[in-house]
């Protein structure tokens, strides 16, 4: 018999609680995202997460301990090369990545791919550097808008983001357009975990907006990961913001696409009202991209006091056949030099209302055991070349 009926998984998006051993080696030395936004703000209001043990799993200035906390808290560690995203997600429903991903941060895009890419297209390309999507909007919009020229540019991610204001460039010739650097990125040399088209309205310099016709061209997850097994054997796999584009869509049986974090909590809300059997799975983007990138710990702190305040309104919602899970794909240290993601450990508190225990889990050594706990509840096989031990029986 499967334990839980429901299982919500929420990823908040690089929320790292302290550097891996091997931080080192991607110059990621002692960085702690979750440890460091503690520091910075004055004052530190996560009640929900305090319960859940978040304190007692990482100390905090901040928030103390909880006596007793809701269930049981731990840390995971990532197995996969490299700190990005996908690896960090994909590896959570049992990849392994020895291969990482391409990043063109520090030198921008080789001259043959964007030759090709501006001869396949038919517009010339202008950006090609590692810039936010204000600045780069700041800086070139108007210029994009007079000429017809096409904005790409990277970030610390393996991505190419190609903009196109709705008005003046079009949707769907900036979707072609995005298509066409697909095809060309899957050459290794190239390849981008993503391509995101990143439409754009307004005609002058402060005041470009970007849509929520955000559109990713992901890579297919290199093998089949505990979605796929679930979706195989009947259940629902339910994605809230970018888990969809994370992996293809690949295992996935409906998708809510969101607007911020604050938005992704309040689809996860509604969910959690419906019926349904199997696994919610849920990314909150902005604490990474809005926060970590920019650098901003009081802003990322704000930012977990908000998804803090919803999780209160999810947490009564839960019945004794419903499991969650909040956890985390790589950090993103908002005091750390540069503006890349950082090789941090990551946190996995666990709860509900059927625990009659709680207490610390053993540290594990891949995010893998998820995908493994989620599988094993539900009594599917995790596929073939997967990694990851499940904990489903220390959740007492």
């Amino acid at each position: 018999m499967e334990k839980y009926k429901r299982i919500f998984t929420i990823v908040i998006d690089s929320l790292g609680i302290g550097a891996m051993p091997n931080a080192a080696e991607y110059g990621d030395e002692g960085t702690d995202t979750l440890g460091h936004i503690d520091e910075h703000m004055e004052e530190f209001k996560i009640p929900n997460l305090e319960k859940m043990g978040i304190a007692n799993l990482h100390p905090l200035t901040h928030v103390a301990p909880a006596e007793r906390p809701l269930g049981y808290y731990g840390r995971l560690s990532e197995a996969s090369v490299g700190k990005d995203t996908m690896t960090g997600h994909w590896e959570m429903m049992g990849l392994h990545i020895t291969k990482p991903f391409q990043t063109f941060t520090d030198t921008g895009f080789p001259k043959e791919l964007l030759d090709e890419l501006s001869r396949r297209t038919g517009h010339k390309i202008v950006g090609n550097k590692s810039a936010s999507g204000t600045e780069i909007l700041d800086e070139l919009g108007e210029h994009e808008i007079a000429t017809g020229d096409m904005i790409v540019y990277t970030s610390a991610d393996s991505v190419m983001q190609i903009c196109g204001n709705e008005e003046t460039f079009g949707l769907d010739e900036l979707y072609r357009c995005c298509e066409i650097a697909r095809e060309l990125t899957m050459k290794d040399e190239w390849k981008v975990g993503r391509v995101i088209a990143r439409p754009y309205v307004g005609r002058k310099k402060g005041e470009f907006k970007r849509t929520s016709n955000r559109h990713d061209y992901a890579l297919k997850p290199y093998g089949k990961t505990a979605l796929d097994a679930l979706k195989d054997h009947g259940f629902d796999v339910i994605s809230v913001g970018k888990i969809k584009d994370i992996f293809d869509g690949e295992g996935i049986t409906e998708a809510y696409k969101s607007k911020s974090s604050v938005h992704g909590m309040e689809q996860t809300l509604e969910i959690a009202d419906k019926e349904f059997h199997g696994l919610c799975f849920v990314n909150l983007v902005d604490f990474d991209a809005l926060w970590g990138h920019r650098r901003d710990p009081v802003g990322y702190g704000k930012e977990l006091e908000r998804f803090d305040e919803k999780l209160g309104q999810l947490l009564p919602k839960l019945g004794p056949d419903d499991l969650l899970l909040i956890t985390a794909d790589h950090g993103n240290d908002p005091t750390y030099k540069g503006t890349d993601h950082t090789k941090e450990r990551v946190p996995l508190l666990a709860y509900s209302p059927s625990m009659k225990g709680y207490g610390r889990l053993e540290d594990q050594d891949t995010f893998a055991a998820i995908g493994a706990t989620i599988a094993d509840n539900f009594q599917v096989s995790m596929p073939e070349g997967t990694i990851g031990q499940s904990l489903l029986d220390q959740l007492a």
